[in-house]
């Protein structure tokens, strides 16, 4: 039986009058909003369910004469108490306290609280972590994926409960206080447990409208974690505030515009690393730092802390070094070692690795900087001056010189949006005040330097973001960078890193069909490709770490939790780039929106022994002379960004209207309307739409034919993220132009406005005055 059917036969039954399988035989009534609401979606469905509940359960004692003690097996047992509500302290009391309570047989009491538990069917892996990650973000932490083999199942619940044993039914241990006291605890986890489910369901609901209220405010609460305590919280993405995952259709129709949009004929080789020297479980981490260390005739990756590892998975502070060449890893044995974290950041400068920041635990976020000497093998405790660095984790850095510039971050519900500088020459800290298009907050995102900027892709700050930011260090500025081609889909918990003249991204969450592409941005012509990586289907380069070692990506960690089959970590694997030397053979097919590149010599920086080109974006190319940015002068003057209309196909109209006006695109103080005898409707859009798209021409698809099905039109609309959306009008052919009735409306001018104009220019000519303007007739 399929998703469908199951999800059909489970609704009918649910409509029912039947008793279910429950003790209680129906839902509990304080979740059926929450119940309805994910059995509406298009992807869930419930199988089953409880609100939570504070009990006292009888149950017998263990058979001491069992032939397997270490056996465990459910007991059993009656419940003497059980609300769905908060608990009354008397009547609890006169219910263990009665003597009717010894005549039951000799068995435990314990009295208990249960937060809310939720089973839900998934359509397909993208919606379950989707499912998760929102789960986890609104505080039901202890959320995961049950099943993966037949049907996915994910569990939804949390930490917030409560066993204490009573004594038996002979005789109770407490006393009629005691017993106050825990009703009095078990109440407030109850009302805890209320408002977590709220906040979930309202987070859920606005999930499906394009935003995601967080559970606990506008604020981004438990915004950092990843699933269970090494993932602390988040990776709850996949809720890109619009639901970034998109359905399993709208992946299908995502993965051929990959093959379109990619680059032909080009795929990346990547395999499993074979580990010698240490168990290779000491590698499954995820939240660690690496750095690479190169010699003349070596290179080692530096691992460093992070979640995972061999054994109970817990924070760790080892530190390991890996031989791609040879598969061989060592663990470097130092005295004076770092406390055991996650989520910090490590820079090599020199001979010298700097860890900056991380988490100890979920109520200890670090601020400390500490250095690792590679040659000596000593670990250090710096004590920096300066402006004062807040603790934070999920930070990004990187070096550029002797500087190592840090930005974001998250440290408990905060999340910064602050840019800092540590001279590890001078040991002191800056706080940059700079200029440009600031970036807002975020944590979970990358950076890179490459020459003395720093490019930063992605990141969370209630949403997954998608935006590229680029630094100057040499004039302290901020700046959006406008590229050509596909966008990378918005994402965070990824990996960065820089090739010869590419900066690459890989991996991070949402986890779609995407964790099989290499995302590259060619710094020569400042414009996007994407690269098919072949074996990767078991991968989840998730909070992962990426490092160039020669030719090689080597990829260390990462990976996804679940409660009940454990967590899955990402084996380190090796992905051959020498293939992307080759891509120049395809730049003289560049696409209509690619950005060219300013050849001029004045641009050119050197980063190691390769020669770099700063990268000028145009405003347009002279082999496609109709491509145009938004501010180009042309015959009507310079076009405002609010002057723009997106012109689509009559038949596809209707879709894209409900996409321009689910996202907020369609500018609804002009006029929708028609051309070329209802051929064509045009829509007006906002300012914030022009931002997003700078090119006048969407770029279409060059397979692309008009009877050819498109799967986009059985996407649900709520589902959808904006970077589909702009996928989906796109492929419908959409255009942006300038407004043909803003023009008309300026060009046109009454009579007397036109004849007034005139003569006003003849009386300034001869110095006369403007009374005489007066005189002319009406």
């Amino acid at each position: 039986m399929d998703f469908d059917k199951r999800k059909a036969s489970t609704l009918a039954s649910l409509s029912s009058n039947e008793a279910d399988k429950s003790p209680k035989g129906s839902l509990d009534t304080p979740i059926i909003p929450l119940i309805n609401a994910l059995n509406n979606h298009l992807s869930y469905f419930t199988t089953s369910s409880c609100s939570g509940r504070i009990s006292i359960l009888s149950q017998p004692k263990p058979n001491p004469s069992s032939n397997n003690p270490t056996k465990k097996k459910a007991r059993g047992g009656t419940w003497l108490f059980i609300t769905h509500d908060t608990a009354d302290s008397d009547s609890v009391i006169s219910i263990l306290f009665s003597d009717s309570t010894k005549l039951i047989q000799d068995s435990e009491l314990v009295f208990r609280f249960e937060p809310l538990i939720i089973a839900v069917e998934c359509r397909d892996l993208s919606s379950a972590q989707s499912l998760v990650s929102l789960a986890i973000a609104c505080g039901f932490r202890e959320s995961g994926i049950t099943s993966v083999s037949k049907r996915l199942i994910v569990g939804i619940r949390c930490s917030i409960r409560l066993e204490v044993p009573l004594g038996d039914t002979q005789k109770i241990m407490v006393s009629e206080d005691y017993l106050k006291f825990l009703v009095g605890v078990a109440n407030e986890k109850m009302e805890a447990n209320w408002k977590r489910t709220e906040g979930f369901l309202r987070a859920f609901r606005n999930s499906q409208d394009g935003t995601l209220e967080n559970a606990t405010g506008p604020k981004c609460s438990v915004s950092g974690g990843d699933c269970n305590e090494g993932q602390d919280g988040l990776e709850r993405s996949f809720v890109d505030a619009q639901n970034i995952v998109p359905s399993e259709k709208a992946s299908f129709s995502r993965e051929s515009l990959v093959e379109t949009e990619g680059i032909p004929g080009c795929s990346l080789s990547s395999s499993q690393m074979v580990i010698a020297g240490e168990p290779i479980e000491r590698l499954f981490l995820w939240g660690h730092s690496t750095c690479t260390l190169e010699s003349t005739n070596k290179a080692e990756v530096l691992i460093f802390g992070g979640f995972g590892g061999s054994g109970r998975h817990a924070r760790r502070h080892d530190s390991f070094l890996l031989d791609p060449l040879h598969g061989t890893l060592r663990e470097i044995n130092v005295a004076g070692r770092p406390s055991p974290r996650l989520g910090h950041t490590a820079s090599l400068i020199g001979d010298c690795m700097y860890v900056i920041g991380g988490r100890a635990d979920p109520t200890n976020i670090l601020s400390e900087v500490w250095i690792l000497n590679t040659l000596k093998n000593e670990w250090r405790l710096l004590d920096c001056t300066g402006s004062a660095f807040p603790p934070r984790h999920r930070h990004a850095a990187a070096a550029v010189g002797s500087k190592i510039y840090v930005f974001g971050g998250l440290n408990n519900d905060a999340i910064s949006s602050s840019l800092h500088v540590l001279d590890t020459n001078t040991l002191q800290w800056e706080e940059l005040i700079a200029h440009g298009e600031q970036p807002c907050a975020r944590h979970s995102h990358s950076m890179v330097a490459y020459g003395s900027k720093l490019f930063m892709f992605g990141g969370y700050y209630g949403e997954a973001l998608g935006d590229l930011y680029s630094f100057d260090t040499l004039t302290c500025s901020w700046k959006v960078e406008k590229v050509g081609g596909r966008s990378p889909y918005a994402r965070f918990s990824h990996s960065m890193f820089v090739y010869k003249y590419f900066i690459g991204i890989i991996g991070g969450c949402p986890v779609t069909q995407h964790c099989q592409e290499l995302t590259l941005l060619d710094m020569r012509s400042l414009v996007w490709k994407h690269v098919t990586l072949s074996s990767m289907d078991k991968e989840l380069f998730v909070r992962s770490t990426a490092n160039v070692v020669r030719d090689d990506l080597i990829m260390v960690g990462g990976g996804a939790a679940c409660y009940a089959f454990g967590t899955k970590f990402s084996e380190p694997m090796k992905i051959n780039l020498f293939p992307l030397l080759s891509l120049d053979d395809h730049d003289s097919s560049r696409k209509l929106g690619e950005n060219e590149v300013n050849k001029e010599e004045e641009g050119m920086m050197e980063n190691g022994n390769v020669l770099l080109q700063a990268p000028h974006v145009g405003t347009g190319s002279p082999q496609h002379p109709e491509m145009q940015s938004l501010n180009v002068e042309n015959q009507t003057g310079q076009i405002d960004a609010s002057s723009w209309v997106v012109k689509l196909v009559k038949k596809h109209a209707k879709l894209g209207k409900d996409i321009l006006k689910k996202f907020g695109w369609l500018d609804l103080e002009r006029k929708v309307y028609a051309q070329e005898d209802g051929l064509f409707i045009s829509f007006p859009v906002t300012e914030k739409f022009c931002a997003i798209f700078s090119e006048d021409r969407f770029e279409v698809l060059s397979d692309h034919h008009p009877s050819k099905p498109f799967r986009a039109e059985s996407l649900l609309l709520n589902d959808m993220s904006s970077s589909v959306a702009l996928d989906i009008l796109k492929e419908y052919g959409a255009t942006k132009l300038p407004d043909e009735l803003v023009q008309k409306r300026k060009a046109c001018k009454s009579p007397l406005k036109i004849m007034t104009e005139a003569v006003a220019s003849l009386i300034r000519q001869k110095g006369l005055s403007d009374k005489l303007l007066e005189q002319l007739p009406y």
